[in-house]
């Protein structure tokens, strides 16, 4: 019965265990494999050069800038994104009239596809585009968002940020409804401020939801590359190259499959190592878990 018992348990979790090895040690196992030679598609060679490919990535000129790109970009996302999506969870958490309509009118944009949604925002934002058509009828002269570098980054933040705002909307709406309004009372009759309220009551118990959407965000903003391709294609100059965008440039553009490895690998380990901080950091901010 005991052996039954543990085969029945591993046939259970035999599909997760079949994916895992399918979809993330195998194919982690071979980009370390690629990162160690250089493999050139069109003239059909494979040659091993050893850690050629991480003296290249040492010594790269470009990695610098693309680096303050991705951390800029990324730095921008999550903080716009996690405090608006926390303001307007806060806002049609009120019993309302119309919050049913807001809540569907804010996370419509999370199930449009993405492509679709960044070619529409490209229009808009073209030099003759919708958004300085509109502020034209300000009386106020738009610049060229996506040709200029400053205003270019600023623009593909503000099209992720509109994109996936409603789902970490969704996401601490949810919490907060779990937080017990004898709470709130129990504040309020103690003389508790609204923003007392929210920094000692709201905050420290939808800090779980805090940390799985700052992961999340984080996570995703450091693999952004549709909005670049699209709008941006990394310029101008290299002002919008993002590490992501960078990999695909050199591995299907300039057919450096071996370096383009090599970069994936730099991202899984800025990843990883982003996600094991915040991780272990929960411990002194994140409810229950102090």
């Amino acid at each position: 019965m005991r052996r039954r018992d543990e085969l029945a348990g591993w046939l259970m979790v035999a599909p997760q265990l079949a994916g895992i090895v399918a979809f993330v040690i195998v194919p982690l196992g071979l980009v370390v494999w690629y990162s160690l030679h250089e493999w050139n598609v069109l003239a059909g060679s494979f040659t091993f050069i050893g850690a050629d490919n991480y003296a290249a990535l040492a010594d790269d000129q470009q990695l610098g800038p693309v680096l303050r790109a991705t951390g800029l970009f990324s730095a921008g996302l999550v903080v716009l994104n996690l405090s608006l999506a926390l303001f307007l969870a806060v806002l049609l958490n009120q019993k309302l009239r119309g919050t049913v309509v807001f809540r569907t009118l804010f996370f419509s944009p999370v199930v449009v596809t993405l492509v679709a949604w960044t070619i529409v925002w490209g229009f808009l934002l073209q030099d003759n585009g919708g958004v300085n058509a509109f502020l034209d009828v300000l009386g106020i002269d738009g610049p060229n968002w996506l040709r200029s570098g400053g205003t270019a980054m600023a623009s593909v933040i503000v099209v992720q940020l509109f994109k996936n705002v409603g789902l970490n909307m969704v996401l601490f709406l949810a919490a907060l409804q779990g937080v017990p309004a004898e709470l709130y009372e129990a504040a309020r009759i103690d003389g508790a401020s609204a923003w007392a309220r929210f920094r000692r009551v709201t905050v420290p118990l939808i800090s779980p939801t805090i940390l799985l959407t700052m992961i999340l965000t984080i996570v995703g903003s450091l693999q952004v590359f549709a909005q670049i391709a699209v709008l941006t294609q990394g310029g101008p100059g290299t002002s919008t190259t993002v590490l992501v965008y960078y990999l695909y440039q050199q591995a299907f553009q300039f057919h450096h499959f071996g370096y383009g490895a090599t970069l994936s690998l730099l991202l899984f380990l800025i990843v990883l190592v982003l996600t094991v901080v915040q991780w272990r950091m929960r411990r002194r901010w994140v409810f229950h878990e102090n």
